[in-house]
């Protein structure tokens, strides 16, 4: 029987690097007694054994294996000569032994799962974990009522020399030092030291400081940094960001600088031949076809995409958040897959899922990042950049990969294209010094490339370096780039290059002089446009956001009708993720009378408008009655009757008027007096008029003092 895609990534994935246990709290098997839970310790005392040395912590890890030895020998010997039943004080004992053995087996498993660097940054809490492994384990040994376990005259000898042991090891905390990774960690330090004076290290001494610690080419370097960023990202407690992210950045510059990693593929981290066929597929189909290839486990129930962000409802099912919070703001009350009655409307985020949906994205190269997952590596990464030790490092990476770019291999150049990306992520210095080295006109060469992953990387490193404001000047200024971006934004290889295209025009919109500049380029807002009907989900909501930016330029009306943006957007009102900013960009362009005709004659549209006045957030409440406003103000009668014949509106506006903002309070008192003097007979009966709106809210209103107040109906 075929498994399901959960089964299968839950067997594919590696095991998760485990903290150290510093602390918490630990449990015996429960139900477990007597010989079973003897034979359940004697077996995790002798995997200890077996376990191969990790080649940090030798010292430390030797010791302790060397006394779990001796503990096997004590066990073994009471498993096969002991009695049949043992005391209630001798059963406690073995329960915490076999929680002092958990933890000393998680402390090993860490350590050898732990990168050189990290182990070596975090030597004198791990050395502090050993010792708090044998003071635990000689607490239970000196209470273990030894002679009622019948031992053998051998196995009293091994207990004995085991308690001196202990007791000896915990009395001279000096024995658990590390000297030989005391002086490795003294020379990164002082490595990062010379950077935070401006003094890049030698290099021939950082090789030889690197050949000690382990890390001998390339591929394990790299592997060092990728540890390294997974624990910045971490957050564990006493970790120092700062000096964590000094180090990531040293060793980034002695990947380049040291080790020669522009002919070595395997840096490119590109996925496997299939998985890049599926991402050449996914990225010219629509939406829709995307959602057809989500496993069913990982998709909502409601919208059948892929959960962003998972949630169960009080009944068990897991729904994507936004899905099920319409769902109930429409006023349902029951489960969309049950039927069932919802208790309350509280909603619990399935981390699991979330994990195994983060993870299966991963495998296929897929971007999945929470919100919540944004926020904490934004903090993260800022914090661990803040050192005059990492500028000065990335500065010297920055020069290094800025000549790979121009003279070095295709593969050379799609690596540095990933690097100067990675940079140009955090921080405008950072993005500042990558741009005066000449980084922008190397970049846009890529844009050409038929290498799918030098293109993707370039157009990406172009929109993180537009985040600093005056690159974006030199972006719209050199020759050429803006056209290659819309290029790439038309014909890109993978969705990732389309998306990032597609941001890099909504950043490069912020800027008013650079709007009409845009509107002018060939295929720009026709593709835009094509983006927010048949692109992604990330795709539509930048694409909505940079039509959004150039609909506030006053000309862009006519630009926005020829393209049939104008259409893409009216189309988006129905999609929640962006419908929110399409009501504000066509609130922006119906002032022009020849966009209001073209919106007022689509059906949906003011449906579409007072659904997300219903249920959306005060933003696109305020736009979507901007967008109803510009309809009654300027399309004529007829509309205006259209907007108060629709039941039910009433309570809407006056739920805004009372509630949302000082804006859309205006617009929306604005629009109740032009339905009132639409005089339309219809809408005297009940439930529907907005004719028949207490004047004593629009007194109130345009008086400053606001009263609750009761809707004529």
């Amino acid at each position: 029987m075929a498994s399901s895609p959960v089964e299968f990534l839950l067997r594919r994935l590696p095991p998760r690097r485990r903290r150290p246990p510093m602390g918490g709290a630990f449990f015996a098997p429960t139900g477990l007694a007597g010989l079973t839970l003897l034979r359940a310790l004697a077996s995790l005392a002798a995997g200890l054994v077996a376990e191969p040395k990790p080649p940090s912590q030798r010292r430390n890890v030797d010791a302790l294996t060397r006394r779990i030895a001796l503990l096997s020998a004590v066990l073994e010997s009471v498993l096969y000569g002991g009695p049949d039943a043992f005391s209630d004080a001798a059963n406690l004992c073995f329960r915490e032994l076999y929680v002092v053995l958990y933890r000393a087996e998680m402390l090993v498993s860490y350590v050898a799962s732990a990168s050189r660097a990290w182990a070596l940054l975090r030597g004198p809490q791990l050395a502090a974990s050993f010792r708090e492994m044998d003071t635990e384990l000689a607490v239970v040994l000196d209470v273990l009522p030894a002679a009622s376990l019948r031992l053998s005259q051998d196995a009293s000898g091994h207990l004995e020399l085991l308690r001196a042991h202990c007791r000896r090891r915990c009395r001279a905390p000096g024995q658990y030092h590390e000297p030989a990774e005391a002086a490795l960690r003294d020379g990164l330090l002082a490595a990062v030291r010379q950077l935070e004076l401006d003094q890049p290290p030698d290099n021939s001494s950082l090789q030889s400081l690197l050949s000690d610690i382990g890390i001998s080419n390339a591929a394990s370097c790299r592997a060092e940094i990728e540890y390294l960023e997974e624990q910045i990202l971490s957050q564990e407690e006493d970790t120092d960001l700062p000096l964590v992210g000094s180090i990531v950045a040293l060793l980034r510059y002695c990947l380049f600088a040291l080790f020669d990693p522009g002919n070595d593929k395997a840096l490119r981290d590109c996925p496997s031949a299939g998985n890049r066929q599926r991402l050449l597929s996914w990225g010219s189909g629509s939406g829709d076809d995307t959602s057809s290839s989500v496993p069913k486990e990982f998709s909502c129930p409601i919208s059948l995409d892929l959960m962003r962000d998972p949630v169960v409802a009080a009944t068990g099912q897991t729904y994507d958040r936004p899905s099920i919070i319409q769902w109930i703001e429409e006023g349902h009350s029951t489960c969309p897959s049950s039927g069932q009655a919802l208790a309350d409307n509280l909603l619990v985020p399935n981390h699991a899922l979330r994990s195994l949906i983060s993870q299966w994205c991963g495998m296929y190269g897929l971007q999945y990042d929470s919100p919540e997952r944004n926020e904490a590596m934004a903090e993260c990464i800022a914090a661990s950049c803040s050192s005059r030790a990492v500028i000065v490092a990335n500065m010297a990476t920055a020069r290094i990969l800025v000549r790979m770019l121009e003279d070095g291999s295709d593969n050379a150049k799609a690596i540095a294209a990933k690097e100067i990306r990675l940079l140009a992520k955090t921080g405008n210095k950072n993005r500042a010094f990558i741009t005066e080295l000449g980084a922008i006109p190397l970049l846009c060469r890529l844009l050409l490339s038929t290498d799918w992953m030098a293109q993707a990387n370039a157009v990406t490193a172009l929109l993180n370096l537009s985040i600093f404001e005056p690159n974006k000047a030199r972006i719209m200024e050199h020759e050429g780039c803006l056209r290659l971006v819309v290029r790439v934004l038309q014909n890109g290889w993978t969705t990732e290059a389309k998306e990032n295209a597609a941001a890099t025009l909504f950043s490069l919109s912020v800027v008013h002089n650079y709007k009409k500049m845009i509107m002018s380029e060939p295929r720009a807002v026709e593709e835009l446009a094509n983006m927010l009907i048949r692109g992604t989900a990330r795709g539509k909501k930048d694409a909505v956001m940079a039509l959004f930016n150039l609909s506030t330029h006053p000309e862009s009306a006519g630009r926005m009708l020829e393209s049939s943006a104008v259409v893409a957007l009216i189309q988006s009102l129905r999609n929640d993720a962006v419908s929110e900013e399409a009501a504000g960009a066509l609130a922006l362009l119906m002032k022009q009378p020849s966009v209001v005709h073209l919106v007022g004659s689509s059906e949906t549209v003011i449906i579409s408008l007072v659904g997300l006045m219903r249920r959306g957030t005060p933003k696109g409440k305020e736009n979507a009655v901007s967008a109803l406003y510009e309809i009654c103000r300027r399309g004529g009668s007829a509309l205006v009757q259209r907007v108060a014949r629709i039941p039910g509106l009433n309570m809407i506006m006056q739920n805004i008027i009372l509630n949302v903002t000082k804006r859309a309070k205006k617009k929306a008192s604005l629009i109740v007096k032009m339905c009132q003097r639409s005089q339309i007979p219809s809408a005297m009966a009940p439930g529907g008029a907005l004719t028949v709106v207490d004047h004593s809210l629009m007194k109130a209103f345009y008086s400053g003092i606001w009263i609750t107040v009761t809707f004529g109906i």
